[in-house]
């Protein structure tokens, strides 16, 4: 691969996941801390990104692979996303605020598998050639995090101009990416196979339907931690939380490098068990950490991250591909997208905004959290979670 073409795919990894990182892991502050929505309010904004995550097949499926080449239609969805972004940071009311963060994750949702996608069409070897450009991914992340934690405008709508600003550029530099017609043009396809149903096949195997139930109950304690993170943080007085919480992108870039010499040594079982251990220890530490002597519980908490996912959703899609025959492994990746990132994730965002209210007093006129109890319930959701892997899951070595 040209490295003026591996130079490319590498930016727009990096700008993608830039524009994602401004406002995902503050967004629970914004809305809570300066909008003043309840936690039940919050959550259901946060899962606008679960249900475009469920409707995102249909778009890529119906127009990317069939109408137009990938590079135009992400620049389309970048520019539109821009204007949306921008409205977003001018909304106040809670009808507005969740219409329009649907309508945008509608549009930047479809637009991370299609970067894969470009991306891997453009290599002469996906599988040695992806890895080092997937890595720039989180490292761009990492980058505006610190920006935004560094600013102190995690409670301002500034990270939604900011994103909204790089979408502009984003859609332009759409257009400099290699051209990528539609692979399926003039082909017809089911509804089933474009949400990936033709997958179905596979639930007769007891171990992979273990795994899927218990990645659909993942994502919800998952969530807890995507959603109200942040907030919490800023609500203890933790200084530049979001430059902070960077640090588990750091992780999950070490352990994704590390992920093949783990495989060798490790049982599928195992790595999945770890995953959703780490869950519950991660949550654990959020309990009883503290922004003074218990600082460091913070930091481990954050830095987990590599180990939750990694072990847990990482192998997942790699022990997906390991039980599915070569003519069903894309739909089989594609069910198992819409099952965590749209199902779970949703009912994950609806649950963490329930039990933030659940464990919200209100003394005084002022709103007190219970944020102990908060984390410990979700320690305790992924605790059964991993019992239940423990019990019915069966696996096989991972394959390096």
């Amino acid at each position: 691969m040209p490295l003026s073409v591996s130079a490319r795919l590498a930016g727009m990894m990096f700008l993608t996941y830039v524009i994602w990182g401004s406002w995902y892991m503050t967004i629970g502050t914004y809305l809570t801390a300066t909008l003043k929505f309840t936690g039940t309010q919050a959550g259901a904004v946060f899962g606008t990104t679960a249900l475009a995550s469920m409707i995102s097949p249909l778009i890529v499926g119906l127009i990317a692979d069939r109408y137009f080449s990938t590079e135009r239609v992400l620049s389309f969805l970048f520019f539109a996303g821009a204007g949306v972004l921008w409205l977003v940071s001018e909304a106040s009311g809670f009808s507005a605020v969740y219409g329009l963060m649907l309508a945008y994750c509608l549009l930047y949702f479809p637009a991370v598998p299609l970067t894969n996608s470009i991306a891997m069409r453009n290599m002469t070897d996906p599988k040695t050639q992806f890895p080092p450009i997937r890595i720039f991914a989180p490292l761009g992340w990492i980058a505006i995090s610190v920006i935004v934690g560094s600013l102190g405008i995690e409670a301002a709508p500034t990270p939604f101009r900011i994103a909204s600003a790089i979408s502009v550029l984003m859609g332009f530099f759409c257009l400099t990416l290699p051209h990528t017609p539609p692979v399926s043009k003039g082909q017809k396809a089911g509804w089933k196979t474009i949400l990936g149903l033709d997958a179905v096949v596979l639930l007769k195997d007891k171990s992979y339907l273990a795994f899927l139930v218990a990645s659909v109950l993942a994502c919800i304690p998952l969530t807890f931690y995507f959603s109200f993170t942040n907030a919490y943080m800023n609500a203890v007085g933790v200084v530049n939380a979001a430059g902070k919480m960077s640090i588990g992108q750091v992780s999950e870039v070490v352990l994704t490098l590390a992920m093949p010499w783990i495989y060798k040594r490790l049982s599928m079982k195992s790595v999945l068990l770890i995953g959703l251990l780490a869950w519950s220890v991660r949550y654990v530490l959020l309990a009883f950490g503290n922004a003074d002597a218990g600082m460091w519980m913070f930091y481990v908490a954050i830095a987990l991250h590599g180990i939750c996912f990694t072990f847990f959703f990482l192998t997942g899609q790699i022990y997906t591909d390991s039980v599915a025959p070569p003519d069903l492994r894309g739909t089989a990746q594609g069910l198992l997208t819409l099952l965590t990132y749209g199902v779970g994730m949703f009912l994950g965002s609806l649950s963490s905004g329930w039990a933030v209210d659940l464990f919200t007093t209100v003394v005084n006129g002022t709103e007190q959290r219970n944020w102990t109890g908060f984390w410990l319930s979700s320690a305790a959701g992924a605790g059964f979670i991993f019992l239940l892997m423990l019990i019915v899951f069966r696996g096989k070595r991972a394959e390096g």
